[in-house]
């Protein structure tokens, strides 16, 4: 109760964000920064995988391998710079190669790398303050543009144009932002490992365990 009635108590707000493209290269003319004109955005999500055990009459779940989910990203599609335009010319510039010109013996394809140089260097996505600090900063790692939809035109909507993008990454990083109220944790990533030891059951350091394991208990 104590959180809610104290006067500094301020929750993150959805509509306070701002999403970054380290570099967008088309034709020859770089746009990185902050995307001003994206609408929405979805923040990074994972599952862990399982593995299923059974022994006797019980059942055993072992953590398996992680999987970061997709991200979509809406951008309103101004005039300039044209959203539509930037996102054909990253598939140009990832390799793809319309039919005319593998009909003249062009045979370029897309590969991950080229996706990567041809802009998504890295994404950025920023969690705000009320005055415009960072608290939070999820950075999604060797991305590429999996699926874009840009929209229908309809004459009875009075709707702005818009160009929605799914993302893949192959992992992402959290990190405290720059307001966070501790100095000493702005900047770190929240998911850090550990200086942790963690010895198997049965195993006993500094003794040549190379023969296999007891499977009594040590003492």
């Amino acid at each position: 109760m104590a959180f809610w009635t104290q006067a500094g108590t301020e929750p993150k707000r959805n509509f306070r964000f701002r999403v970054t493209f380290d570099s967008l290269n088309t034709n020859n003319t770089e746009l990185g920064g902050v995307l001003w004109w994206a609408k929405s955005v979805t923040t990074p999500s994972f599952d862990l995988g399982e593995t299923e055990h059974h022994y006797l009459g019980g059942k055993y779940y072992f953590p398996g391998k992680v999987s970061w989910s997709e991200v979509s990203l809406a951008l309103v599609d101004p005039i300039s710079p044209d959203a539509v335009g930037l996102t054909n010319q990253l598939l140009i510039n990832s390799g793809y190669m319309v039919p005319d010109n593998t009909a003249d013996g062009q045979f370029s394809t897309i590969s991950k790398n080229r996706s990567i140089a041809a802009g998504l260097r890295g994404i950025t996505i920023e969690v705000l303050t009320a005055n415009g600090d960072v608290v939070e900063t999820w950075v999604l790692q060797q991305p590429f543009i999996k699926a874009a939809n840009f929209g229908d035109l309809d004459y009875s909507s009075e709707d702005l144009r818009t160009v929605e993008l799914t993302i893949r990454y192959d992992w992402a990083t959290c990190e405290f932002g720059t307001a966070h109220p501790d100095p000493t944790l702005a900047g770190e990533r929240y998911f850090e490992a550990g200086d942790t030891t963690i010895e198997a059951p049965n195993y006993q350091p500094n003794v040549d365990n190379s023969q296999g394991v007891s499977s009594d208990p040590v003492e």
